[in-house]
Parts: structure tokens; sequence; C-alpha cells
């Protein structure tokens, strides 16, 4: 049974940063890609980034290049989000999640396994 658990949310001031974190269990982490998607009041959960099995290759949500960093430590089985320079419209709850499959996609049905997510409030 795959288990993520993600932390480091809160509230932070527009400018600042936040890093956060996914604790991956269950099955060989660094075998698998993985991904990040948020989730703001009353829309959709969209994509924020995705990172491969070896960490060598990376995508990220056009509106989210330059800000947000994705990250693993294979050693650690644990997956990080560095959020910089953070706005308001991206305050959402934030998920971390992991396919079922070996593969590489930003399609959130590639995604069955999800945590339970973290907010992030950013204020003006």
């Amino acid at each position: 049974q795959v288990q993520l658990v993600e932390s480091g949310g809160g509230l932070v001031q527009a400018g600042g940063s936040l890093r956060l974190s996914c604790a991956a269990s269950g099955r060989t982490f660094g075998s698998y890609t993985m991904g990040w998607f948020r989730q703001a009041p009353g829309k959709e959960r969209k994509f924020v980034a995705a990172i491969n099995w070896s960490g060598t290759t990376t995508d990220y949500a056009d509106s989210l290049k330059g800000r947000f960093t994705i990250s693993r430590d294979i050693t650690k089985n644990t997956l990080y989000l560095q959020m910089n320079s953070l706005k308001p419209e991206d305050t959402a709850v934030y998920y971390c999640a992991a396919p079922a499959t070996i593969g590489f996609s930003r399609r959130f049905d590639f995604y069955p396994y999800w945590g339970q997510g973290t907010q992030v409030t950013v204020s003006s």
C-alpha cells in the first residue's frame, strides 16, 4: 500500500517562500515518477510539477516555471516542492501523487495514489 504524507504548508506573505515535503512509503520510491498538484477553493485540481525516477527530468505548469522547483531525495523517500515569490493566486491545497506504473506524465489520471494534502495560503 502506497502512502504519501505531505507537510510544510502554511500561511506566508506574498513574495515569500515555502518548501513542501512528501514522505513516501509502501514501495520502491526511487523507481517511479512523482508529481505535485494543487486545488484552489471551488476549482479543479491542477498539475504543478513532476519529476522522473532519477530526478533528471522535470516538468512544470507553464505559469509556475522559474518560481517552483521540484526535487526528490531517494535516500529519504521524500519529494519536495520549493516555492518562491509566492502570490495570492498560489493559495491552494497542495497534493503529492504517485503513479501505479512506470512512465512520466502530467495527466491527473496517471496518478492513482494521493496524499491528504497540505494547505498553502498566501496573503497579499
